[in-house]
């Protein structure tokens, strides 16, 4: 532990704890080894105890995504702002576009100036085109002017285009940007094993909303019916506007086209019994970790050309890239794939070799920890 930094408060708001235990966790425990007593404020589940397995306090708040009522936000940045007072953070992170908003309203109201905002991808808001996303962009990108990058703050980015973008729009103040690719990925739990022998298994691993691609996916999986079988892991997300049902799902499986999972835990097992993974998202994403995770299993990734995606994916190299939404390219990407095993070998070593090279976890924590000590430092990170 370092002496020096013993009594430093770091804390983390996200709208669920779930989020922070797969993306977050490994960068908090990298803190408390540096010495930082770490605090996560969001919205429990079953997640918490995970988290406080680990020797981090969580606080519960009442945080909705899905809720759009001005007041209540207003009376959840009073709370939190109640909450800064009290437990007085050396640094705060605000992780997403709400928490950002809403943790910037209160941190200046309670005189918390060392801020990390992380976007971790431009969301629903500045993603779909669904009518709801479009009425809401004006306002959101109004708050987010005003809190993104306050004096004092550090704007983290998962993807070079989400930071030329909001640069364009003009939210960030000169300086205020670093770089640091997704969350890292745990190069000992996700090690590379041979293919697995039998029919070849193409999965796609995500919550289970439409921005995800999960539509393209059921159509290529149509269209290679019989050539190999086609796996979705993960669960609807009630929260977000965007997520299908359960029903929906249920029907694509019924149709005997691809097999639904569910929620899994053992990702590390279904990536080692899969041929070739895919993340055929839509829309832009952050910097996905479900595809570093198939990257450091050593497969080989089919994934749309999308900001975040093109950061993980080199094009014929470490896997395939297609245009977003185009079924029928995708297809075309798997089948290639499907046809030949030593194309798959080659790319999933790669992936494996780009995933230790860029996107490892203690890389990561240690470029996220630097951005802590240069808020407290007031130096550059």
């Amino acid at each position: 532990m370092n002496p020096r930094a013993a009594a430093r408060t770091l804390l983390f708001l996200l709208t669920e704890d779930w989020f922070f235990a797969s993306h977050f966790l490994a960068r908090a425990q990298a803190a408390q080894a540096a010495g930082w007593r770490v605090i996560v404020l969001a919205s429990p589940s079953e997640a918490t105890a995970r988290i406080r397995a680990a020797g981090i306090e969580v606080i519960p708040v009442d945080f909705s995504r899905r809720r759009l009522n001005p007041l209540a936000e207003l009376r959840l940045a009073l709370q939190l702002a109640r909450l800064y007072r009290q437990l007085k953070p050396d640094v705060v992170h605000h992780i997403a576009l709400k928490p950002i908003v809403i943790g910037g309203l209160a941190a200046r109201l309670a005189g918390v100036r060392a801020i990390v905002n992380a976007p971790t991808g431009l969301g629903f808001v500045f993603s779909s085109p669904k009518p709801l996303a479009q009425i809401l962009r004006p306002f959101v990108t109004l708050a987010l002017r005003l809190t993104l990058s306050p004096k004092g703050a550090k704007v983290i980015f998962e993807n070079p285009d989400d930071l030329q973008a909001l640069t364009a729009a003009r939210m960030l103040r000169p300086g205020a940007a670093v770089l640091i690719p997704g969350a890292g990925v745990n190069l000992d739990e996700f090690a590379p094993a041979p293919e697995p022998p039998g029919a070849i298994r193409v999965i796609l691993i995500a919550r289970m909303i439409h921005a995800k691609g999960i539509a393209t996916f059921c159509e290529a999986a149509r269209l290679l019916r019989g050539q190999a079988e086609f796996i979705l892991v993960g669960a609807p997300d009630p929260g977000n506007p965007d997520s299908l049902t359960a029903p929906q799902l249920q029907a694509w499986a019924n149709e005997g086209i691809l097999t639904w999972l569910g929620p899994r835990s053992d990702i590390a097992a279904l990536l080692g019994g899969a041929h070739i993974a895919c993340q055929p998202s839509t829309y832009r994403e952050g910097l996905p970790k479900s595809a570093l995770e198939a990257m450091a299993a050593g497969r080989p990734l089919v994934a749309s050309g999308i900001p975040g995606l093109r950061e993980a994916v080199v094009d014929g190299q470490t896997g395939i890239l297609f245009p977003p939404g185009d079924a029928p390219a995708l297809a075309a990407a798997l089948a290639k794939l499907i046809a030949s095993p030593a194309l798959r070998a080659r790319m999933g070593a790669a992936a494996r070799s780009r995933a230790a090279e860029k996107f490892s976890e203690p890389r990561i924590c240690a470029q996220t920890l630097l951005v802590y000590e240069a808020l407290i430092s007031g130096a550059p990170p």
